[in-house]
Order: C-alpha cells, then structure tokens, then sequence
C-alpha cells in the first residue's frame, strides 16, 4: 500500500489506548485514525471516516466487543484485530471472536516488562498490516444481533437457601473479588497483612497463564504465602489463594476444614473465574464465618454474591471510588445494600482484621 494503514483503536482504559496509539504510531506504514472508549463512540467516527482496520477491546461497557463485532461484519466489514487481556486464540472467547469475522487475535501489552511490550508492538503491527489486506465478506448470523444472556452464579451453584455453617467459628475466611485495577489493589491489601491473618481466597479477573506469574509475584512481597489455587487446596491461616484463569473457584468446608474447588463451567456475569460464584460459595460454606471484600472492577460481578455473604451474617466491605481504578463492581455492590463498610483500599486491612 502506498498509503499508510489508518487505525481506529476501540477500549475503554484510556491507558490502553494510548499505549496501543504510541504502539500503531511507532510503525511506518501505520497511523492512528482515531480512538474511541467504547463501541457507540466507535460507530460515530466510522460514520465520518471508514478506517483500514479496528483494533477491538471484548469487554467494554455499554456493548460488548464480541457484539459489536458481529454488527460490523453483518452490516459493513472492516478488519478487525481483537487486542484483549480476556482473550486467547484457545479460549471459547477467541473462538467466537474468529467466528464472528476477526482476523486475529492478539493479547493486550502488559506493562511491566520492556521486553513484552516490544515483542507485543511486533506482533501487533504485524496483525494490523495483515488484517488490511484480509479479504471479508459480509456475515449471516442466524442468531438476532443482540447481547448475549449473562448467566448468574446459579449455573454453577444453586442460591442459598440456609448457609451450611451456622455456628461461629474462630476460623474466618476472607473472600476477595476485584476486576480492573485489581492487581494492584491486591497487592495493597495482601502486603497489608500479618502472617498470621486469616486463610483468603481471591477472584481476580485474569486470563489463564497470568493468574500463576501474579500469584508468585505476590508471594514474594507479602508476608503470607499467595499461590494459584489448585482444587482441594486447604485455606488456611497466613495464606492467600488466587483462582486460576478460565476455573470457577468455590469455598468447601468439611468438618472444620475449609478448602476451594476449582472447576470449569460457563461464564458467569461474563467472567471465569467469577467474583459472585465465589461469594456465594462463601456464603454457603462460612456464613457468619467469613468477610467479603469487593473492589475495584468493571460491571457488577460479585454484588449479588456478596449481597448474599451479607445476609448469611458475614461482615462486608467495598471499597470506595475515590481508590478505585473502576468503579463499578463496588457501586453494585452498595446501591445493594450489600457493604456494612465503604473503605478506601488502605483502611481495608486493617477493618478486616479486627474481632468481630
């Protein structure tokens, strides 16, 4: 071509998109189009001006990428490249995601490493300048153009009728769920604690793969033990457990032991592992036994389940917006009525520690 490749980028971090704008700009052959926080904002500027390829984000607030997707490809098709922290070429996501007409799909850049982020920059100018030269054709869907059904926690297991832990026990479980912004609010709160803290078990939205190299990183910080969660893992005092990427993670309890079963299943409220599957676990298994936290994240995974830990008797906390990255999952969470306590992320420790 002898044009240079125009480039409209679609995600709703405004980091993202300016790391992916400096990534596209770094090539010669590239330019940036224009940038956009979410779908509708994407539309408009595809209205004035077609661009050669769209970079798309799947999980963005008031349409999802997968949808919007299938919109471009059943009504006007341009190559899209799938840049996303949600999606893998072997996932369900990333099947549906070439299914529905995306040309490739590529793993956000992470930050931390210079070596990730130039080999990131290659393959992602590579994808782009491939997918400007992919031939489309317009796509039939059978099924109506609409946001699929988000399935609730009750696809993995059934509400609560009566927590199976009534009496009070020294024992308490912390449970944790936390989305955008969550690894570093994690590590705030885990290096917070004392190695004899209570056993903690965490969901944080993450692909499969970065959940283990998280987990270890924290392990070496923290005063506690952190590891990626294996099934029958005993939770315990001065450990945390991080659910892997791609399972459910579920508190069990047998006799007075407490432990997590870490299964596959369907998305729930988009996400696997999901927040709310864990809480309702938690509310299940602990009852007044445990504490829920909630934090920083997109969307509302974890509010209803940790409306749940509230009404079985456990002790509550979201965290408050001016700490957080996102916040949506913790105003869920609260215009719920689920959090006995709204914390900013530095006074979560310490609330969680004190005797009930």
């Amino acid at each position: 071509m002898s044009q240079k490749i125009r480039v409209l980028i679609v995600d709703d971090s405004a980091v993202v998109r300016q790391t992916l704008s400096q990534i596209v700009s770094s090539d010669p052959l590239l330019e940036v189009m224009g940038t956009a926080s979410d779908p509708y904002f994407a539309a408009k500027k595809i209205a004035d001006e077609t661009p050669d390829v769209i970079t798309l984000d799947v999980e963005m607030p008031r349409m999802d990428g997968l949808t919007f997707l299938k919109k471009i490809m059943a009504q006007h098709p341009i190559p899209v490249v799938i840049i996303s922290s949600l999606t893998d070429a072997a996932t369900e996501t990333g099947m549906k995601a070439l299914e529905y007409g995306a040309v490739e799909i590529i793993t956000k850049p992470q930050m931390n490493t210079k070596q990730f982020i130039e080999e990131s920059r290659i393959r992602i100018c590579d994808a782009i300048k491939a997918a400007a030269h992919a031939k489309l054709s317009r796509k039939r869907f059978a099924e109506p153009l609409t946001v699929e059904p988000k399935l609730s926690a009750d696809a993995i297991l059934p509400p609560v009728s009566m927590p199976q832990s009534m009496i009070k026990t020294t024992e308490i479980v912390i449970a944790v769920g936390a989305s955008t912004g969550g690894t570093e609010a994690l590590t705030v709160f885990l290096q917070a604690l004392p190695m004899d803290c209570p056993g903690v078990v965490i969901v944080q939205h993450m692909p499969e793969k970065f959940t283990r190299s998280f987990a270890n990183r924290l392990n070496e910080i923290c005063k506690i033990s952190v590891k990626e969660a294996e099934n029958g893992d005993s939770v315990i005092r001065g450990r945390a457990l991080i659910a892997p990427g791609n399972y459910h993670m579920l508190l069990k309890r047998s006799g007075a032991r407490y432990y997590v079963e870490v299964k596959e299943g369907p998305l729930v409220n988009r996400h696997r592992p999901s927040v709310d599957v864990l809480f309702r676990s938690t509310a299940r298994y602990a009852g007044a036994n445990a504490i829920g936290v909630i934090m920083t994240g997109m969307g509302d995974d974890g509010a209803r389940g940790l409306l749940e830990m509230h009404e079985a008797g456990a002790k509550t906390v979201a965290q408050d917006e001016k700490s957080c990255v996102v916040f949506g999952m913790p105003k869920e969470a609260i215009k719920l009525g689920a959090a006995d306590k709204v914390l900013s992320l530095e006074s979560i420790a310490p609330y969680v520690l004190k005797p009930f």
